[in-house]
């Protein structure tokens, strides 16, 4: 058995109309619809999945669409955050392109040394965009009109948001072999395996937070890398 996570396999969320939701992963953020398949415990439900050009573990946002889902409620207790990488320098492309397509987009910031900008997907979902060097993937989907130079490269990691972070970090830290980086604020840092694309964690400290509810918009869960089958039964 490893020692530590290796870092994401793949984020699901729920969102509303299969449509809308598709032409905004694959039209806006020019992810390639690796998959359509359906939701196996509801097979009435599709399954999608986004990702780069292979498909490759790391970069697959899937989402089980339910077209009469009310819209959830962001919180304590959830995945809240859903972060992309970008090549350095990529940040204003997306805000120009955003605000072409008369999206709206919060303006890239810095944060921890890297400039992030914010967005919504249709349901409200919580993305981010972080300009970064370290990515899961080098084989972006170039069959959008998006260049090779600023495409999408996968996860950058996701952000929880606690009552109690440090029962979380102690989940991470002592269970899943994370490592704490760095702290800034009520923002709690920590990686996965050898760093790099896909194995951020960071953990937002907000004990007065109202607990998120999971509907559309929300994310149902986060899947984590194993090595092979073995390495997975062992973390079980």
């Amino acid at each position: 058995m490893s020692d530590s996570i290796a870092g994401i396999h793949h984020v699901t969320a729920l969102a509303s109309d299969p449509q809308r939701n598709l032409d905004f992963y694959t039209g806006v953020l020019g992810l390639r619809l690796v998959k359509r398949t359906v939701n196996f415990d509801d097979p009435g439900t599709y399954h999608l999945y986004y990702g780069d050009r292979l498909g490759a573990p790391g970069t697959i946002l899937t989402f089980f669409p339910w077209p009469m889902a009310r819209r959830g409620r962001h919180g304590a207790g959830q995945a809240t955050t859903t972060s992309f990488a970008i090549p350095p320098g990529a940040a204003g492309y997306w805000q120009d392109r955003l605000g072409r397509l008369g999206l709206a987009a919060a303006a890239p910031e810095e944060r921890l040394g890297e400039v992030v900008l914010s967005l919504l997907d249709p349901d409200g979902l919580r993305l981010e965009l972080v300009e970064r060097e370290g990515t899961p993937s080098d084989d972006p989907w170039t069959e959008a009109e998006i260049p090779a130079a600023s495409a999408v490269r996968g996860f950058s990691g996701v952000t929880l948001t606690e009552w109690n972070p440090e029962v979380t970090a102690e989940l991470l830290t002592a269970t899943m072999g994370m490592r704490w980086v760095e702290q800034a604020g009520e923002r709690w840092r920590f990686e996965a395996g050898t760093g790099g694309g896909a194995t951020r964690v960071d953990l937002l400290a907000r004990p007065a937070a109202e607990r998120g509810s999971i509907a559309a918009g929300t994310v149902h869960h986060v899947a984590w890398r194993a090595a092979d089958d073995a390495d997975q039964l062992a973390w079980r």
